[in-house]
């Protein structure tokens, strides 16, 4: 399990510069005109985490294999997306496919780069885009009612809660609100994931900053920063520019001196996977051995059952226990066997918690 987040913006706000620097590819084509990307882009992306080349140095592997991330790119949306503007109804319908959505916001002014209103306004773009949405889902909600009260007035129990949620969701979003401020209790969410409501996916917003900015970013994304916060959505600032520039720079070394003539301390990709985990209740385990160290995606609170299903259904399926070491453990003692010399491994059952961090072997009999 990884993460699969669509990048949508309005035109014009570097979308595909982005995209192309994230997934260090020419998918994408980048230029100065709307609706340059039709067909959504995908590019899959290896998430950077420091923790796998420590374990691979103690366990001597063969491969080493991080998780994996995917990206689409989905041409910007424009005022009137959810009346079928500007191919909107395509553009919406892509939307719908991702875990989340990655909303980028331009926050310069000037450059080559035409913004499609004239001049950089993220809190306006944010407005414009996030209306487009909430529109479309309060008519996808409408079309919904009546065929659900139908089925309600025959005592059909399912449809009674969709139509309750429904209801429920199309007053928020007629208030002004996106579905995801929807109070849900833990037994609505299935039904609630089943209403595929645009506004329902949580949102991290890029503030795409010029080159001098990228550090501390600006009074623009300042702005954009705040509306997020408000809103309780994820934001980090990202200068797309810089991030082409570092996806050029093959050896590792040679991009870590770039960032840090920019005073930059890691790259956006590495911004927007860790901001991206938080924002979807992601953590990482890590499985360590002479053939391979892998990092696995599994989202907060699973159980080490389901952490062993991510591998393979026939270690769920037989699961005997979980023998599991804390990083710090596997580190410090250096490797598997002085962690269980030294008792720091726990024979761990079906429905233990995994920890972010946590260096599995996983035992089991099918």
């Amino acid at each position: 399990m990884g993460f699969n987040c669509g990048i949508v913006g309005l035109p014009n706000v570097g979308k595909s510069t982005l995209f192309n620097a994230l997934t260090q590819s020419q998918a994408a084509e980048a230029a100065n005109f709307p609706f340059t990307t039709i067909e959504p882009n995908v590019g899959r992306v290896s998430v950077p985490d420091n923790r796998l080349d420590a374990l691979a140095a103690i366990a001597k592997p063969d491969a080493i294999l991080p998780t994996q991330l995917e990206f689409v790119d989905i041409a910007g949306l424009v005022k009137g997306a959810s009346r079928g503007e500007g191919l909107g109804n395509k553009f919406l319908g892509n939307i719908r496919e991702v875990d989340a959505i990655v909303h980028v916001l331009r926050c310069f002014d000037g450059g080559e780069v035409t913004h499609v209103d004239g001049a950089a306004n993220p809190v306006g773009d944010a407005e414009t885009v996030t209306t487009e949405l909430m529109l479309a889902d309060m008519e996808s909600l409408a079309k919904r009612i009546e065929p659900l009260t139908k089925k309600a007035r025959g005592q059909d129990k399912a449809a009674v809660a969709e139509l309750a949620l429904a209801k429920r969701a199309l007053d928020l979003l007629e208030s002004g609100q996106p579905a995801r401020k929807l109070d849900l209790a833990a037994d609505e969410q299935k039904t609630f994931h089943r209403l595929s409501l645009l506004t329902s996916k949580p949102v991290l917003y890029v503030l795409n900053v010029d080159e001098d900015s990228a550090a501390q970013g600006n009074d623009l994304s300042a702005k954009a920063a705040a509306m997020a916060e408000e809103e309780g959505a994820g934001s980090v600032v990202i200068s797309a520019r810089i991030e082409e520039e570092v996806a050029q720079l093959v050896d590792p070394a040679e991009r870590v001196e770039f960032l840090e003539t920019l005073d930059l301390s890691e790259t956006g990709l590495a911004k927007v996977v860790r901001a991206g985990y938080k924002l979807l209740g992601l953590l990482t385990f890590f499985t360590a051995g002479p053939k391979e160290v892998r990092a696995w995606t599994i989202s907060e609170g699973a159980p080490a059952e389901a952490a062993a299903g991510a591998i393979h259904t026939d270690f769920q399926r037989g699961f005997i226990a979980a023998e599991t070491i804390s990083y710090d453990d596997y580190i410090t003692l250096g490797g598997e066997q002085p962690a269980k010399d030294a008792g720091k491994m726990r024979a761990e059952g079906r429905d233990y918690t995994v920890k972010d961090g946590d260096v599995i072997l996983f035992r089991f009999n099918v």
